[in-house]
């Protein structure tokens, strides 16, 4: 068994797009190994910032020997279709064609040995052509090259069994020769194998492996914090930024000039995180500390003091930036902005800014009848200002601010507190892992901004279509969602959709039908997926929207609770069965009548002690369940409901429902029909799959 190892060198490969292209090399390489019948034991692939390395093991020298058989036309067909098929299946005469009978005759069949390729002369051909597939977000072209690369693409190193394998990619040839780190490498290395390539690597001050990378980058921030006697300012996303910048992980620590530490905290680790990749250290009681931490590509003789000092200066004219935007914006009030917001389009067809913060004015106080503590006042006045900031000298720097900076200028206004932190939080949660605002005025505003958008882009026929979602209409369904549940509001949806659709035509002269029941439709499908994550099926949430007029989610939640508990009873999964059952008579026999049986069983024609207790049975489950829904209790409804087993179980071993009699048959389809009825009061039956 044999190695294949490939190295694409390039200039700089952006960080965020180096795991998924290592592993889309790996999956293109692989198919077109296993497509060219080279299976192989193991296949890993590594990235660092300037190349992509994939090393492939347990590959044979040669593919395996085929034998292929094919099917010819009938002995005694024309001579010219047994030519045609003599000529496809290689054979130089009728003799070499086997004849067979197959029960439908005898036919000519070709057996074709073939004998299996060399890998190397199959891999010269698939390599190129995986690599070229490759599915950059961006690429390029350089110099007269047709090549296009995310970079420009330097050198190939390409070995099989440790032999130089020729390829080419684009203008490129490959060969046996790599490079390590840009500065504090030998120049060209020489290689036999993967074992020799990453030893050599190592020894040339490049970490092949980005976990490795990784965790070596982690280890050394956390002890550089505990030698200042700080702590780390935890940040995943931008260890795994850092990770793909450097190939030799160097960590040092700088100083913030403290004349910028007056400057809002955001502001800074923004500006450090953003725009410079540093790491923000802070105090044991969690304030920001006036130091940060870097990681360098390479080792300094004077232990890098000139790369602190350089990062330093750059780092104090980011800030000074920064402060000067701080004290410039405190002089202008949040609310002498709001009137910049009509320069502002939010979108060509629901209009400005300006119009959209009127919106939600108006939407937030019939969304703070139902919010808990809620002050209608506050919550239209945290819809007013929420959008202010983005005028801001400040936002138009670090956009990632917007509504954190509205807070900061809102505290400086003197405006409520409450209002303050409701402009903070009323984006979020901007993903599945952001917090939830829970402060009555931050959930109204809150509210009120995705709800306006959800409705207005509806209305505007703007809606997700397949995977594509520009406006992010599925992540505000989410988060509404998210809002009303962990919140538990009694938020009836479809009405709120009708008040802020007709915001949205009276204020931008909308026609057609309100939106509401496709927003409906549209957060059935959304919160199958937010409760899938739970461990929710997806076909209890439809079964409980099919009865129609359900908007209010935490009823909805209640139902689908109690439903699930149903049928995870033996009771409710049997009565399934027998709701399923009494259903598929009922549609039969619906359709051979030509009628519904809706009308309610006559006791009178109830003849045998099965059917009568059915019946009695049916009518206290009925009582009992009316007023268990009455109050909500749901799953003292689906109890209730469960108690039905035992006499409908008894009723389809004893009873004949087509009786010769047509008036009982009918009268026991009636009693079927009760069966269907009651037991579709909590949700529709028809909708359970399994």
């Amino acid at each position: 068994m044999a190695e294949l190892l490939l190295e694409l060198l390039s200039e700089e490969i952006p960080a965020r797009m180096q795991t998924r292209a290592a592993d889309d090399l790996k999956r293109l390489v692989g198919e077109a190994l296993l497509g060219a019948g080279l299976k192989f034991s193991s296949a890993r692939a590594f990235s660092t910032p300037r190349r992509l390395t994939l090393v492939v093991e347990g590959l044979p020298e040669a593919q395996p020997d085929v034998t292929e058989e094919r099917k010819g036309p009938r002995v005694g067909s024309p001579e010219k279709a047994v030519e045609g098929f003599l000529k496809a299946a290689g054979l130089a005469e009728v003799a070499a064609a086997e004849q067979r009978d197959t029960g439908k005759g005898v036919f000519y069949f070709a057996v074709v040995h073939k004998k299996g390729r060399a890998s190397a002369a199959v891999l010269s051909e698939i390599l190129p052509s995986a690599v070229l597939a490759l599915p950059w977000p961006k690429a390029m072209s350089w110099g007269s090259n047709e090549l296009r690369w995310v970079r420009p693409l330097q050198s190939v190193l390409c070995l099989f069994a440790g032999k130089t394998l020729p390829i080419k990619i684009g203008h490129i040839a490959s060969g046996d020769v790599t490079r390590g780190h840009r500065f504090m490498g030998a120049g060209s290395i020489r290689v036999s194998d993967f074992g020799d390539y990453q030893a050599k690597l190592r020894a040339n001050y490049v970490m092949l492996d980005a976990a490795e990378r990784r965790q070596s980058i982690a280890n050394d921030v956390t002890l550089a914090a505990a030698a200042e006697n700080l702590t780390l300012v935890e940040d995943a996303g931008l260890l795994d930024e850092v990770t793909g910048l450097v190939e030799w992980p160097v960590v040092l620590v700088g100083s913030i000039d403290t004349a910028f530490m007056d400057v809002p905290r955001e502001v800074l680790t923004t500006a450090m995180r953003a725009h410079q990749k540093y790491f923000s250290l802070q105090t044991k009681d969690g304030k920001l500390a006036p130091r940060f931490v870097l990681v360098a590509n390479m080792m300094a003789d004077d232990g890098g003091k000139q790369i602190v000092a350089g990062n330093q200066t750059v780092l104090r004219a980011r800030l000074a930036d920064a402060k000067f935007f701080w004290d410039q914006d405190r002089k202008t009030s949040l609310e002498s902005r709001v009137r910049a917001l009509k320069d502002i389009v939010f979108h060509a067809k629901l209009g400005t800014l300006a119009e959209k913060v009127e919106r939600m004015e108006q939407l937030s106080r019939p969304i703070a009848e139902h919010v808990p503590g809620a002050d209608a006042r506050h919550a239209q006045r945290a819809a007013r200002l929420a959008k202010a900031d983005l005028t801001s000298g400040m936002v138009g720097e670090f956009p990632e601010l917007q509504g954190v900076m509205g807070r900061y200028y809102a505290r400086n206004d003197g405006e409520p507190a409450d209002v303050a932190e409701a402009i903070a939080e009323h984006y979020s949660p901007l993903g599945p892992n952001d917090r939830c605002p829970t402060a009555p005025t931050s959930i109204v505003a809150a509210l009120a901004d995705k709800l306006d958008t959800l409705a207005g882009f509806f209305a505007a026929d703007e809606k997700p279509t397949g995977s594509k979602d520009p406006f992010a209409l599925r992540r505000a369904a989410l988060g509404v969602i998210r809002i009303v549940l962990e919140n538990k509001l009694r938020l009836p949806l479809a009405r709120v959709f009708d008040k802020a659709y007709d915001l949205h035509a009276a204020n931008l002269g909308l026609a057609g039908k309100s939106p509401t029941a496709d927003l409906l439709e549209f957060f059935a499908d959304r919160l199958k997926v937010h409760l899938r994550e739970q461990g929710v099926r997806h076909d209890l949430v439809s079964a409980v929207f099919a009865l129609g007029g359900e908007d209010d989610l935490v009823r909805l939640l209640s139902r689908v609770d109690a439903l699930k508990a149903f049928l995870g009873s033996d009771d409710g999964g049997n009565l399934l069965v027998a709701y399923r059952r009494a259903a598929n008579i009922l549609r039969i026999e619906e359709k051979k009548d030509d009628r519904k049986f809706a009308d309610q069983p006559d006791p009178a024609l109830i003849r045998l002690p099965e059917e009568s207790k059915l019946f009695e049975r049916l009518n206290e489950v009925a009582g009992l369940a009316e007023a268990a829904l009455a109050h909500e209790e749901f799953t003292v409804a689906a109890q209730a409901q469960a108690t039905l087993r035992k006499p409908v179980d008894d009723f389809f071993d004893k009873v004949t429902v087509n009786a010769d009699d047509a008036a009982l048959r009918v009268n026991r389809l009636c009693l079927l029909a009760r069966i269907r009825g009651e037991l579709d009061r909590i949700a529709d039956f028809s909708k359970i799959e399994g």
